[in-house]
């Protein structure tokens, strides 16, 4: 198979990337980059094809192969392709690398079965490769997404001096809570707080678990030592509370974010004072 490669190198390569631009079109990448990113594959294939060919893909240079696969799926995960485009980059080598095999084996029909069939396990196994890449590149891709989710919804805001704020939206549940508590905490240390507010007039609902939730925030940030006052506090989120049999102890809660703030303005014994502009 290494000399087979090595003697029909252009005509596989040109056919290879042929055959990649018309069934897959990879995005945004001219016919160029696609024939350069083949011929830098086509090589590491050959080497690992001279040392050993068979169906277990043992040996360093195949972990080359595995190595290079691994790496194109991944960058083509992030970059948006389809499970299909990506796959096809191996398996559309199949036809060029048959023909090839054809004219070397056209007067030996026992031979170019034999080759053929080993050539084609070969590329199936390469091709779960890819896929398996493909996905371990996607999965890091929506974990990635998600964490800077988390992030995006849990913004810290400072409303005053030694005054930072958590406004938050939607559920609240352990994953989400942990990144709140880790942004509080940093917040109240880079602001020097001594009083945060948590907001919760985006949360739907607030059963037992969002209560044990908000009260692991507020426990972590008087161990910072600031005070915390939960807003937000609507008259169903306060018969459930009352329901369950929740006990907030002794942290201070507003119905609005304002009520809230000017608690914690008292707290640093500041006021909000109103102007009042009279008619001449």
């Amino acid at each position: 198979m290494a000399s087979i490669l090595k003697s029909h190198e252009s005509a596989i390569l040109g056919e290879w990337v042929k055959q990649q631009m018309a069934d897959a079109g990879p995005r945004g990448q001219s016919h160029s980059e696609t024939e350069a990113q083949s011929r830098s594959f086509l090589s590491i294939f050959t080497s690992a094809v001279q040392t050993s060919y068979d169906e277990q893909l043992e040996g360093e240079k195949w972990d080359d192969v595995r190595g290079a696969l691994g790496t194109l799926s991944k960058n083509r995960a992030v970059a948006g392709y389809s499970p299909s485009q990506t796959a096809t980059f191996v398996f559309s080598l199949k036809k060029p690398l048959f023909e090839a095999l054809r004219r070397t084996f056209s007067d030996d029909a026992k031979r170019l079965n034999e080759e053929t069939w080993l050539a084609s396990n070969v590329i199936d196994k390469l091709g779960l490769v890819t896929v398996e890449a493909y996905q371990k590149g996607r999965e890091q891709v929506i974990n990635r997404q998600q964490q800077e989710l988390l992030d995006l919804s849990t913004p810290v805001i400072k409303l005053w001096d030694g005054i930072v704020a958590v406004p938050l939206i939607g559920t609240l549940d352990s994953e989400r809570t942990q990144v709140v508590m880790e942004s509080l905490l940093d917040a109240i240390v880079d602001n020097e707080a001594t009083v945060a507010i948590i907001d919760i007039t985006g949360v739907p609902t607030v059963d037992t678990l969002v209560a044990q939730h908000l009260l692991k925030a507020v426990a972590a940030a008087r161990l910072m030592g600031a005070e915390c006052i939960i807003s937000g506090i609507r008259p169903q989120i306060a018969q459930t509370i009352v329901h369950l049999g929740v006990d907030l102890g002794d942290v201070v809660t507003k119905a609005t974010l304002a009520d809230a703030l000017r608690i914690a303005l008292s707290r640093r014994e500041l006021a909000v004072m109103a102007l009042v502009r009279r008619a001449a």
